[in-house]
């Protein structure tokens, strides 16, 4: 159910995200203003559920937030994070959900671009550097994803939001001087 309204809206929506969504300072303000919510949800909210209180009502819910995350600058994780804790998940339960929801899109993806590559084949040389490029990315995903759970036990997203803010500020500085037009 978490992944329908995602999919829905990306068919949807696919020239208006690539045409109309992409220009630096409306990434900048999705980068802040969805990093003081997450904050601020966090604060605010209680976390009284856990993974086995998930329903199907909330996995719709958490699949509409997900969608929101096609708009660049918007946080995939984060916004289904923000989602979840609004809805009383804990924070840690929030996270792992939030990235048990990205295994359909991963695997999408992956069979989109294997089928990609099975016509056209992987050029003589690259086969080892794509399989260790393959193997980094699982493994790396794994103990960030396990860091993270651990970190979100005995922390809030404060450091999330510093993060998203000045990775805003980074962005319209970019724009503003020149490096990088103002649009895609």
């Amino acid at each position: 159910m978490g992944t329908i309204p995602g999919v829905i809206a990306g068919a949807t929506l696919e020239g208006v995200i690539q045409d109309e969504l992409g220009q630096p300072w409306l990434i900048a303000v999705m980068l802040a203003v969805f990093g003081v919510v997450l904050y601020t949800v966090d604060k605010l909210a209680s976390s009284t559920r856990q993974l086995e209180d998930l329903t199907v009502r909330h996995g719709l819910w958490l699949g509409i937030a997900q969608a929101l995350a096609l708009q660049p600058g918007v946080s995939r994780s984060g916004v289904t994070i923000t989602a979840a804790r609004a809805m009383g998940f804990d924070r840690e339960t929030a996270a792992r959900f939030s990235f048990l929801l990205s295994l359909p899109i991963i695997a999408g993806a992956a069979l989109y671009k294997g089928a990609d590559l099975a016509s056209t084949g992987i050029p003589h040389g690259m086969r080892s550097p794509f399989i260790a490029g393959i193997v980094a990315s699982a493994l790396s995903g794994f103990f960030v994803i396990a860091f993270l759970l651990k970190y979100l036990r005995r922390h809030d997203f404060a450091l999330f939001m510093w993060y998203r803010i000045a990775v805003a500020a980074l962005v319209l500085g970019v724009a503003a001087g020149g490096a990088r037009s103002a649009t895609l």
